[in-house]
């Protein structure tokens, strides 16, 4: 679980290669769109821009190189060129980038056109639920501390988080130990050492945290059918504190924590 020197200056270029196909996102007018098209711009931009490879294809038989979760869905959507996203939507691109040998995992919510106010209010609730997970890891934490805080955080603003799916250790693998839980108890659960890497990933939800499994096998809904929103980053426990290996342009460092903005 602990990655020396030398892998984790690997991940950081896999990080910013990721934090850039998000940034490419950033500057597409994504209504109108279909989640497939969507899917073929970031395979193509990761694969010919960037000289990499899109983790995800190929990974557990999966097809696609993201998932795109629309609304209600709240994880592992699949691309599919009748899911057009419209003015009002919500949606969360998860996308996962190799390059030399290592992985990194991120996922940002967007919101699309007009978007109603209480679809503003979840993403900020969900992108801020993470920062909150993030800002417990440094040495001497335990994995309960970051569980507790993003939870306490969603509940104190009214939201639910989803607890079948979790945040994970990344490296070699796309999946590795350990499981990062998205609530907790302070104090619980592994110690956090120096050189770990794993991701922050709440998934918040705008009324119950109860989901169900969609009969292709892959996508998950709210089964109240109220609005979900995820954010993810990749993060390494460095001497100090923190390190945030997917940052992007657009986002301010946590104080003291992470290095400044790329």
């Amino acid at each position: 679980m602990v990655k020396t020197p030398d892998e984790l200056d690997l991940m950081r270029v896999s990080g910013r290669l990721l934090a850039s196909v998000f940034e490419m996102l950033d500057r597409q007018n994504l209504e109108g769109m279909s989640t497939l098209q969507v899917n073929d711009l970031v395979d193509r931009f990761i694969t010919v821009d960037l000289d990499a490879r899109p983790a995800s294809k190929g990974q557990y038989d999966f097809e696609y190189v993201l998932n795109c979760s629309i609304n209600h869905v709240v994880c592992h959507g699949v691309p599919n060129p009748n899911d057009i996203i419209r003015d009002g939507d919500i949606v969360n691109f998860d996308i996962t980038l190799e390059k030399n040998g290592y992985i990194t995992d991120s996922s940002k919510t967007y919101l699309v056109g007009n978007a109603p106010p209480a679809a503003k209010r979840l993403v900020r609730i969900a992108q801020e639920a993470m920062w909150q997970g993030i800002r417990q890891v440094r040495p001497g934490a335990h994995l309960g501390d970051i569980g507790f805080a993003i939870e306490r955080y969603a509940k104190k603003n009214g939201c639910s988080v989803v607890r079948e799916y979790c945040g994970h250790g990344i490296g070699r693998e796309m999946h590795e130990d350990p499981q990062v839980l998205n609530f907790g108890r302070p104090g619980t659960g592994m110690k956090l050492r120096e050189g770990m890497v794993f991701t922050v990933e709440p998934m918040i939800n705008k009324g119950s945290r109860k989901v169900a499994t969609k009969s292709d096998g892959w996508t998950v809904v709210t089964k109240d059918r109220m609005l979900s929103a995820q954010f993810e980053h990749t993060v390494a426990v460095t001497k100090s504190g923190v390190e945030v290996l997917t940052l992007r342009r657009d986002e301010a460092p946590v104080s003291g924590h992470m290095p400044p903005s790329r």
